[in-house]
């Protein structure tokens, strides 16, 4: 079957002498992965040279038998030039897409998730705060994948908390004081980290990107965040040890 569709590349790698593997997420069929013939040997014959993070419109034979389809023609439709001059944006830019091609499952359509790169790779051209856009896009595709933590209530029993909560990353949400966890370490978040969490999830892109973030909000989603992905997916993000460096101090408060 012959399909046209577009898709933001998330990484290439060489095959065989001249030819190249990309693997793209598209806006109709989700995490594609095909080989594009001779284009090591003749760059010209499509029109991209398929770096990370453009956005393409690919036609490609999609193969029954096999998640190795044949792209046939390529051509670029954004290349996101502010992005590649700066150092700390390209390095998120990079995570983005490690992170989806990680928690994203091949073949599988999701216009949400595809519509989210789009717009964090378009806001990332422009915005200051760079960090916050990190931890949105976090929350976001944690929420669209279907590993968002729960939050409303304990993860437990089920009753409403409040005050001060604790986190549990082996449970996947909060936990109230009366609920035991496999935790020896308890970690303890504010109520305003979990509220900007939910108004996150809640919220249309362009109300999220006026949400405000405080040093300490913004102290407790990284390390809740960071640490949530690496227990929930049983890997780490290898961009993210560039991007979000956590010293001792920055991490939010332990119980033992």
């Amino acid at each position: 079957m012959i399909i046209k569709t577009e898709g933001i590349v998330l990484k290439t790698f060489d095959f065989r002498e001249t030819s190249l593997i990309a693997v793209l997420f598209t806006k109709d069929y989700g995490k594609v992965k095909g080989v594009l013939k001779g284009i090591r040997k003749d760059p010209k014959k499509f029109g991209s040279s398929l770096d990370k993070f453009s956005v393409n419109e690919i036609v490609y034979y999609q193969y029954s038998r096999s998640d190795l389809h044949l792209i046939s023609e390529c051509d670029l439709k954004q290349y996101f030039f502010p992005v590649r001059k700066e150092y700390k944006r390209s390095l998120a830019a990079n995570y983005f897409l490690e992170l989806v091609d990680t928690v994203m499952p091949a073949e599988q359509a999701n216009n949400e998730v595809y519509q989210l790169m789009l717009d964090c790779l378009k806001t990332l051209e422009t915005i200051q705060d760079i960090d916050k856009l990190v931890y949105i896009f976090q929350i976001k595709i944690l929420l669209l994948s279907g590993f968002s933590p729960h939050l409303d209530s304990c993860v437990k029993c089920g009753h409403k908390i409040s005050g001060r909560v604790r986190f549990s990353l082996s449970s996947g949400g909060l936990v109230c004081p009366a609920c035991p966890t496999a935790e020896t370490t308890f970690t303890f978040i504010s109520r305003g980290t979990v509220a900007s969490i939910i108004h996150i999830e809640q919220s249309r892109w362009d109300k999220v990107l006026r949400l405000g973030l405080t040093t300490t909000v913004k102290s407790e989603l990284k390390y809740i965040l960071n640490n949530f992905l690496v227990y929930h997916l049983e890997k780490r993000i290898k961009s993210a040890r560039f991007l979000t460096r956590e010293t001792a101090s920055e991490a939010p408060g332990r119980l033992h």
